[in-house]
């Protein structure tokens, strides 16, 4: 079996022919939405055990009426007796509140848990689905950033296999199966700059919500969009692909990538390095994360190799983009030092977007609130607690001091 989160594949003769039965949490999102796109395509493959969601009752109920799974949660509570009502006579069992959330990652009937809630609230279910032994397809990056190495331990222990969803992971994966780990010199992850990769620096005080929230290359939610903007999401990746590979940060390396058609690479110490490449759709890395160690042939895009002209690489700007030194600043420092990064981030990214902070204010409060609160050391969940909670009262007592 994949020993957690090391590259050795599975045995493709061991593949089972089974129906998967997913967990989704996060169903009404862009990884959610994508996912769900998956089993339609392969409904004789995979069955929905499980959907979970915010608070997004409508999307949620109309997807429990097409897949019919046996729990749907709506994490909100006082959304729960709405649910109820939308599906009173589909004979679904509906729950609400983070406790229903955490079961609905662990369900017995369970074997593939796809954990796509946005942000700090994804932390508990993966934890507990990684403890119970379930294959995790991870698109909630800020799991990993923040507990990499409580995810690893639990992993260990329960022989949890973990796949990456992001592309770039998902890419860095699939170029390391069936290499040997000491193999590896170094990784890059390719990043395709955002909307400002040419825009001049002296005008980054005027940026506007809606400025940032158009992506060149690729469609997501509004947080991440907002974090491929500052690029703080290539930091949070930079982290991520740390606990994921067992790498040391000097050997995780950011690539400019325009076109987003490598989506990542892997140096090995012969000198030959391995990339996987596609068009930017999200759902090849979701598919794979779901039917590995196999491939199911499906109608996604493909490179059209006499018309791509050229494939472009540049260094990050790291005047331009300060957070992404940040972030490895962060994972220097370790202990609780991620925590403290991503929840700053989460609450700079949610004044920018109601208007509460300008756009280059951001990284300097993450900033601020990494350095003064992030501490070194092997944290617990409490104590990872209370730093989300600490960087981000820091970070809304910033916004409201700021007169925009």
């Amino acid at each position: 079996m994949l020993p957690p989160i090391h590259f050795e594949p599975l045995d493709p003769r061991s593949a089972v022919e089974e129906t998967r039965v997913v967990s989704l949490l996060g169903s009404t999102g862009s990884i959610g939405t994508q996912t769900l796109e998956i089993v339609r395509l392969f409904r004789d493959r995979i069955r929905v055990g499980a959907l979970v969601a915010g608070s997004n009752v409508e999307r949620l109920a109309a997807q429990a009426v097409e897949f019919r799974p046996d729990l749907v949660v709506v994490a909100d509570r006082s959304r729960e007796e709405e649910l109820r009502d939308r599906l009173r006579r589909s004979g679904i069992r509906v729950e609400s509140g983070p406790e229903a959330v955490r079961e609905a990652a662990v369900l017995p009937e369970v074997d593939t848990v796809v954990t796509a809630l946005v942000g700090f609230a994804g932390l508990l279910p993966t934890l507990d689905a990684v403890a119970a032994g379930k294959k995790i397809a991870v698109a909630n990056k800020e799991t990993l950033v923040v507990a990499g190495s409580l995810v690893r331990e639990r992993a260990e222990r329960s022989g949890s296999v973990v796949i990456p969803v992001d592309s770039e992971h998902s890419a860095i994966f699939q170029c390391l199966v069936g290499e040997p780990k000491d193999a590896v010199e170094r990784i890059h992850l390719t990043a395709s700059g955002g909307p400002f990769r040419d825009r001049p620096l002296h005008t980054f005080a005027d940026i506007t919500r809606e400025e940032a929230l158009r992506h060149p290359n690729w469609s997501m939610g509004s947080k991440i969009t907002v974090d491929s903007a500052t690029m703080m999401n290539k930091g949070l990746e930079v982290i991520e692909a740390r606990w994921l590979f067992d790498l040391e940060p000097d050997r995780i390396r950011v690539v400019v990538h325009r076109q987003s058609i490598i989506h990542s690479m892997v140096e090995f110490r012969d000198g030959s390095t391995k990339a996987q490449l596609g068009p930017p759709d999200m759902k090849v890395p979701i598919q794979y994360a779901l039917s590995y160690p196999e491939r199911w042939e499906a109608p996604h895009a493909r490179v059209d190799w006499h018309t791509l002209g050229r494939l472009d690489f540049e260094a990050p700007d790291s005047g331009r983009f300060p957070a992404l030194g940040l972030a490895y600043d962060a994972l220097r420092t370790g202990g609780t030092a991620p925590a403290v990064l991503n929840a700053a981030n989460e609450a700079a990214v949610a004044a920018f977007l109601d208007g509460r902070l300008r756009f280059v204010a951001m990284a300097d409060v993450v900033g601020e609130a990494t350095a003064r609160l992030g501490v070194g050391g092997h944290p617990d969940l409490v104590e990872l607690f209370d730093a989300d909670a600490r960087a981000r009262a820091f970070v809304e007592e910033h916004a409201a001091s700021c007169a925009l």
